[in-house]
């Protein structure tokens, strides 16, 4: 389970292995917790977002649109996606092999920034379809 705190502790730890402007993974806003909390929305006792994959998903989604940070964004959304999934036990097949590749995370990260609000669900199914790939 994703928490607002231990995202952060992340985020510190990416900043300190690979370093960065001071101005990286400064919040801006609450939008950042508020981010985090969505994936686990319910609705009548529901999940919103039922499965690690979507949820996962909209993890990447929120945190690149929401513009949480200062200076970022976009890298702290593909290093928390992968975060997720690796403490969810899905981020590598059982060959060993990543699920996403890095090329297509990038690929996937960029689209997502690129893309309007509307097209939301499409791009969560875009992602949620290439963790559940076959090859």
């Amino acid at each position: 389970h994703a928490t607002y705190e231990n995202a952060i502790e992340a985020i510190k730890s990416l900043k300190e292995k690979f370093g960065a402007s001071d101005l990286f993974g400064v919040e801006k806003d609450a939008s950042f917790h508020s981010s985090i909390g969505q994936i686990y929305q319910t609705w009548e006792g529901r999940d919103l977002y039922p499965s690690i994959e979507e949820k996962a998903a909209m993890l990447l989604y929120l945190v690149v649109k929401n513009h949480s940070f200062v200076d970022g964004n976009k890298r702290i959304a593909a290093t928390l996606f992968l975060w997720f999934m690796q403490n969810n036990g899905i981020l590598y097949r059982a060959d060993g092999t990543k699920r996403i590749s890095d090329a297509s995370l990038v690929a996937l990260t960029l689209m997502i920034a690129e893309s309007h609000t509307d097209e939301m669900d499409t791009m969560v199914k875009v992602v949620v379809s290439l963790i559940n790939r076959k090859n």
